[in-house]
């Protein structure tokens, strides 16, 4: 027998391009919402874009202290090492403590996005349906493309998603994987979803066989009117209940949790322990021991990040309203980083609006980025963030966008 050279294929002339994947190659490109091309081009411009918590709220002094505890206490080197999917016992159980769960329900995720597309990816099947909140915060939108998924649009009301539309059309034959709302300070529309909203949404879920996902990151900041409630979500099987330490401590940290129904933990974390594996053993070291460490230091650092955000909050209306009298439809809000105004003259374009606010220096988020199907009036009304934005700033925004109205 001889042995002979094996055959060396031919180069071709061009080497053969890789192709992306069919997920990748479905992702939409931003357009509109988080558009860099539509920005101000002005050095000077004032930016009311992101739900961003100011600097001044965040626990820069504190986290620069622990630091130096974890340092002098010997955890340094096994704070860089790996550590469970789970996450921090330390972390889950304050966090549990205060959610009033069982610590076992939390997962801590890396932000809120995160936990998003965990929940996405383990509850809805390629090509599911989800009903979204319309407006609804875009980004989620973006999430469901990594399943395919389909959208079914619920318009939401000053008190949150109109759940008796959602149950009409599910009693006529509708059928969905899951419903995602914003039910806390509603990103973009500043409503909140009423206790008895939350009860029938719930009670919807759980008739259907649906998955509620509750992304609430802007619970902890109400600085006016009455707390809804969080117990119905926490109660029921049917919902995951999606919050973060990015509008707290800082999304930089990114570190964020679920609150995830008992008999989907071990589902959630099998997925989990396929991706990322855990989220920053560093970070939660520091973060566990700042919160663990120092009782009631959490609700103080709130309770300042509160006033601030009202203090901003009234600051902006008082522009608007002194500024551009009746030009506007306001509803001050009761906690978050967002207003939510209408252009009450119809014949204002709010395309060539928001052409001209850029032009003189102030950038917000046109309303319609935010729709999600047809039958709401978000073309015409504004997002303005003031989470991160000094008086003057505010006052020199509202003046800008004065002049662009003409």
């Amino acid at each position: 027998m001889t042995l002979t050279e094996p055959t060396v294929p031919h180069s071709p002339a061009q080497p053969v391009p890789l192709v992306p994947s069919e997920l990748a190659r479905g992702l939409t490109v931003p357009h509109g919402f988080g558009d860099q091309s539509l920005l101000s081009p002005r050095p000077d411009a004032i930016r009311l874009l992101g739900g961003i918590p100011d600097p001044s709220a965040l626990p820069l002094d504190e986290l620069r202290e622990v630091l130096g505890e974890v340092w002098d206490d010997g955890g340094a080197a096994a704070s860089l090492q790996y550590s469970g999917s789970h996450g921090f016992e330390g972390l889950r159980g304050w966090i549990a403590e205060r959610e009033g769960v069982d610590p076992r329900r939390i997962l801590i995720t890396n932000g809120g996005m995160h936990g998003l597309s965990l929940t996405v990816q383990a509850l809805v099947e390629r090509g599911g349906v989800v009903a979204v909140d319309n407006p609804a915060y875009p980004l989620f939108l973006r999430t469901l493309e990594l399943v395919g998924a389909g959208t079914l649009p619920v318009p939401v009301e000053a008190d949150g998603l109109d759940v008796e539309h959602l149950a009409r059309r599910l009693a006529d034959g509708a059928r969905i994987a899951a419903v995602y709302t914003v039910p806390d300070f509603h990103n973009p529309s500043q409503g909140t979803l009423s206790a008895a909203k939350r009860a029938a949404l719930v009670e919807l879920a759980e008739r259907y066989g649906f998955v509620v996902i509750a992304d609430d990151p802007y619970r902890e900041l109400r600085f006016a009117g009455e707390d809804q409630g969080r117990r119905v979500f926490f109660d029921s099987a049917h919902v995951v209940h999606v919050n973060t330490f990015t509008k707290t401590l800082g999304p930089g940290l990114r570190l964020g949790w679920l609150v995830l129904p008992d008999h989907l933990v071990d589902t959630v974390l099998r997925l989990r322990n396929r991706q990322d594996s855990h989220s920053s053993t560093f970070v939660q070291t520091l973060v566990q021991h700042l919160l663990v460490s120092r009782p009631g230091w959490f609700d103080a650092t709130l309770a300042r990040a509160r006033e601030l955000y009202r203090h901003r909050a009234e600051v902006l209306v008082a522009e608007l309203r002194t500024q551009l009298p009746g030009r506007l439809t306001i509803k001050p809000p009761e906690g978050g980083f967002f207003l939510w105004p209408r252009l009450t003259d119809d014949a204002v374009d709010p395309r060539e609006l928001h052409a001209r606010a850029a032009a003189g220096g102030v950038d917000y988020q046109p309303g319609e980025f935010f729709a999600t199907g047809p039958g709401t009036d978000s073309v015409r009304r504004l997002r303005l963030a003031y989470g991160d934005r000094t008086d003057d700033e505010l006052r020199t925004a509202v003046g800008r966008l004065a002049k662009a109205f003409g």
